[in-house]
């Protein structure tokens, strides 16, 4: 079945760069009327420039995901302007606060814990919390969160990191559960490493992270976003009509060995 989605109503959260962005501009090239938010004001109004020039409709809204009243004024701003949400990308997240970090359990800062759980697992059932209640309204809508290759697998000296990505995955299987009978789809991608700045966080020279992260995915090389954004768009759609619950790795094979 054809990716279609000309006129439907998508949020991007974190679409001012990488993942977002390129999953932004998949929405435009399909037809979809995107509504982008970041905490990053010129990235983000950057990106509604890209995807006007793609030729779809779009707005900014600058928003927090870690705080309720930023994520339902963001729901609200995007209702009030087309009338309707039919698909969400929960996708921002904080990579930085674990990187202040990286180290075994009782080593690890609580204040970057609570950093990083308030972003990627508050955030993101904040964003459902205000996104479905609009769904279920109109009898339909597909929802797709952002978790990662690390909330299907353990890895050492991430505790943080994994544990919020395991949750967006058990949030997901949750709502998916919830809403499985009144028209909306909720699911999840994994993605492996991706070609996005969150990689420059690594503090290495290039050659020598891409060797190492090469070394590491099976295919041989790191994602770039466009292949992420594509996955995201395809479960955003009618092609996936009968997927919910899943979360869907998109990782080089990372979590296959």
């Amino acid at each position: 079945m054809p990716v279609h989605l000309e006129g439907k109503v998508v949020v991007v959260t974190g679409g001012g760069s990488g993942i977002g962005r390129a999953a932004a501009l998949t929405f435009a090239r399909e037809g979809a009327r995107v509504s982008v938010s970041d905490i990053n004001v010129s990235a983000g109004k950057e990106t509604v420039q890209m995807v006007e020039e793609a030729g779809s409709q779009a707005l900014f809204v600058r928003a927090d995901v870690s705080q309720s009243d930023q994520v339902e004024a963001m729901v609200a701003r995007t209702v009030e302007e087309w009338g309707r949400l039919d698909c969400a990308f929960n996708n921002a997240g904080d990579l930085k606060a674990h990187q202040k970090g990286i180290s075994p359990i009782p080593d690890f800062p609580e204040a970057s814990w609570d950093q990083v759980m308030a972003v990627n697992l508050k955030g993101v059932w904040l964003c459902m919390k205000y996104e479905i209640p609009r769904m279920l309204a109109q009898g339909s809508g597909s929802i797709v969160n952002n978790a990662s290759a690390a909330g299907l697998v353990g890895v050492a000296n991430w505790s943080a990191y994994v544990a919020s990505k395991h949750g967006v995955v058990g949030l997901t299987k949750t709502a998916a559960l919830e809403n499985a009978r009144q028209g909306i789809r909720v699911n999840a991608v994994c993605p492996g490493f991706t070609r996005t700045p969150n990689i420059t966080l690594f503090k290495l020279p290039e050659t020598e992270w891409k060797a190492r992260i090469d070394a590491f995915e099976p295919i041989g090389r790191v994602a770039e976003p466009e292949e992420i954004a594509e996955a995201v768009v395809w479960l955003c759609s009618d092609a996936s009509s009968f997927v919910t619950g899943h979360a869907m790795a998109v990782d080089g094979g990372w979590t296959a060995k």
